[in-house]
């Protein structure tokens, strides 16, 4: 009987722990921008925290208005309050200036923010910079984006993010994921220095004005890579599920680097990808109507799918 209750006690402790890791999580560099012509909104960023929501947990996008991001010494009630100030019309620096002086903890100091915003086509930008956040620590607020990391090998990890998002003369996305191999070499994050890695996390996400849903996974681009056992640069993978965005034409994948099988079905598909990672896959009916689109856990090379509970055609 003692040995139960001690185990409970155990249990709960240990979920308390959990939690207090996951509320105090260090966030480290990232980027949000908008495009003023298209009315897209980006957000991308890593963190040497490797698991599902590592590096995205960051990422908030308003629909129709900008984008913040919240992290360094990362708390949930902070982001959510920043959120709430940009959907009440508050500017960039009018959100910094709010969350400083509502801090939900009292005190700011290790607290990092970046915020854009449309603004009818004359886009606003701001960032903020706790004096105790781990160094090197660093902000950049330009026109149309703004920058920050934290607990950084050094300052050029911000700097070469700037220079090669502004360098960049593509989209949103392609000028995002730039300044993400900007950003990239062993140790972008001090702690993942040791793997040999930039981090252990990474995201890029994309909206545009027919987006009706900002919740993880659900934006027109929407990208996350995160190392689970064997370590690998997530920002290669990033780059390599987005490359496999670039192309939407279905036939332009041969057979040898794209496989399905067994077509027809009844019970199971395997999708096989030779050449590349999948992360989510759609599946449509004979008259080319979307019947239901996925996501994996990790990007993998090959997909069991279960099509039992689908209708025929």
């Amino acid at each position: 009987m003692k040995k139960t209750s001690l185990l409970k006690k155990l249990f709960f402790l240990a979920i308390v722990f959990a939690s207090t890791l996951t509320i105090n999580a260090q966030h480290t560099f990232s980027i949000v921008a908008v495009d003023p012509v298209t009315g897209e909104i980006g957000s991308a960023g890593a963190t040497c925290l490797g698991f599902e929501d590592g590096a995205q947990a960051i990422s908030d996008i308003v629909l129709g208005v900008g984008a913040i991001h919240t992290q360094s010494y990362w708390h949930p009630t902070n982001q959510a309050n920043a959120r709430v100030r940009m959907e009440a019309g508050d500017s960039p620096q009018e959100i910094m200036d709010w969350l400083i002086a509502n801090d939900v903890q009292g005190d700011a100091t290790a607290r990092q923010y970046t915020a854009v915003d449309l603004n009818a086509g004359n886009p606003r930008s701001a960032a903020f910079t706790g004096a105790n956040c781990f160094a090197e620590f660093i902000h950049i607020a330009g026109p149309n984006y703004s920058i920050a990391g934290n607990i950084l090998i050094s300052e050029d990890v911000v700097n070469d993010m700037e220079t090669a998002f502004l360098a960049n003369t593509g989209t949103l996305a392609d000028k995002l994921m730039a300044a993400m191999q900007g950003a990239k070499r062993p140790g972008a994050d001090a702690r993942c220095l040791d793997d040999g890695v930039s981090s252990l996390s990474a995201f890029i996400r994309v909206a545009d004005p027919s987006d009706t849903d900002s919740s993880y996974g659900n934006l027109s681009l929407d990208l996350n890579v995160w190392v689970t056992s064997d370590v690998f640069e997530p920002i290669d993978a990033l780059q390599e599920l987005y490359d496999g965005t670039l192309s939407v034409d279905s036939n332009s994948f041969s057979e040898e680097t794209l496989s399905m099988y067994p077509n027809p079905a009844n019970e199971s598909i395997t999708i096989q990808s030779e050449k590349g990672l999948i992360s989510q896959y759609e599946i449509y009916d004979v008259t080319g109507k979307l019947v239901t689109s996925r996501t994996t856990d990790s990007p993998i090379t090959h997909a069991l799918v279960n099509v039992s509970d689908l209708n025929t055609g």
